[in-house]
């Protein structure tokens, strides 16, 4: 029964902007959006979908200003593509091992499981591949990429991502996930997945339960996407426990987004509301040089100052990484303030948190 529920959620979200117009009022650019994406259907455009509980989030009369609907509704911005953007700005598609396993790091690998998400986000850096709904994965898929890694004993670490693998049922699920589980015992399994935070109803007894099993054999993390704190509502905050309650290792990868949460109290409230969750603040990304997202892209040189007042307001266990993915396929770089500011012999001489320069003197050698 409870799966029929959030599926049946999942069925009744907003799927065009038709729906979307019922529902609340629509700014000039995003009526534009509409009008640009009917003309160029099937051009590439990332697809509308919200789930009428996430729109519920939405404060209805602050129209644009508000950081839930800038993720959701798109505007005619995402049709302003920068010269520096592109479709595949990780450049993903040259690192693919088979067509849906994609391996970047010599240690982990990527498994794009289903091009379907609950929601679609408009800061989404893999619009190439989402929403084409086309399914998941197939059996001969899965099963090439998992004999593809038992080949490759180095990759330690399997991210399965997409689109959201939790789109899917559980029986798929787990027969995907046991399918890797077969050929490589010993791999630890990453799950990336948004619907804590946009179907939480997605989140049942069942599926944690199955998680659960699934993790006795070898780990099972799971990685969300929390932005603001208005999405850790009472709905979300019970879909964490229960994955927490099952033993499911939780961690957060916030993308920092411009008009959302390029607020440094707002940063703070999340990180540690996500601790209070029981979430581990993971990673704090600059924003993708994804086509069509420099309207919701944060000023690097805002992002710097960000890091360095949250590093001195948190704790280690709240503070996340502020990283970037670079471009062309350059991997992840974390983005810090260098503490370390000179040396002269064995002293070396660092800034503190609060702006002071002191002296650490190390051992001989």
């Amino acid at each position: 029964m409870s799966e029929e529920v959030w599926q049946e959620e999942l069925a009744g979200a907003i799927q065009d902007m038709g729906q979307l117009q019922q529902c609340c009022s629509l700014t000039e650019d995003e009526l534009a959006w509409s009008a640009a994406a009917e003309t160029l259907q099937g051009s590439g455009t990332l697809r509308v979908r919200i789930p009428r509980r996430y729109l519920s989030l939405i404060d209805q009369s602050a129209l644009r200003a508000d950081p839930i609907r800038l993720q959701v509704i798109p505007t005619i911005e995402e049709f302003h593509e920068l010269p520096c953007e592109s479709s595949d700005p990780l450049a993903e598609d040259s690192w693919h091992v088979t067509p849906r396993l994609i391996r970047r790091y010599k240690s982990r690998a990527v498994f794009l499981a289903t091009d379907m998400c609950a929601m679609y986000c408009r800061h989404c850096f893999r619009r190439r591949f989402a929403g084409k709904e086309e399914g998941p994965a197939s059996i001969q898929e899965t099963a090439a990429a998992a004999n593809a890694l038992g080949a490759l004993p180095e990759v330690r670490e399997l991210l399965i991502s997409g689109g959201d693998p939790l789109t899917m049922s559980d029986a798929l699920l787990h027969e995907m996930i046991s399918t890797f589980q077969r050929v490589r015992p010993d791999m630890v399994i990453r799950i990336g997945t948004r619907v804590p935070v946009t179907l939480p109803s997605r989140i049942t007894g069942e599926l944690a339960d199955l998680l659960h099993s699934l993790s006795r054999r070898a780990p099972v993390y799971l990685m969300t996407q929390f932005n603001h704190p208005r999405e850790l509502d009472h709905a979300a905050r019970t879909a964490l426990m229960r994955l927490s309650d099952a033993g499911i290792p939780l961690f957060n990868q916030t993308v920092l987004l411009k008009g959302v949460n390029d607020d440094v109290d707002l940063l703070e409230q999340l990180m540690n509301d996500l601790v209070a969750a029981r979430v581990k603040p993971y990673y704090l990304f600059q924003g993708d040089l994804a086509s069509g997202t420099s309207h919701l892209r944060t000023p690097l040189a805002t992002g710097f100052v960000l890091e360095q007042e949250l590093r001195r307001r948190l704790s280690g266990l709240a503070m996340p990484v502020y990283a970037v993915d670079l471009p062309q396929g350059g991997g992840k770089v974390p983005l810090v303030q260098k503490s370390l500011l000179r040396k002269e012999g064995n002293r070396y001489l660092f800034r503190s948190m609060d702006g002071q320069d002191l002296w650490y003197e190390d051992v001989d050698t």
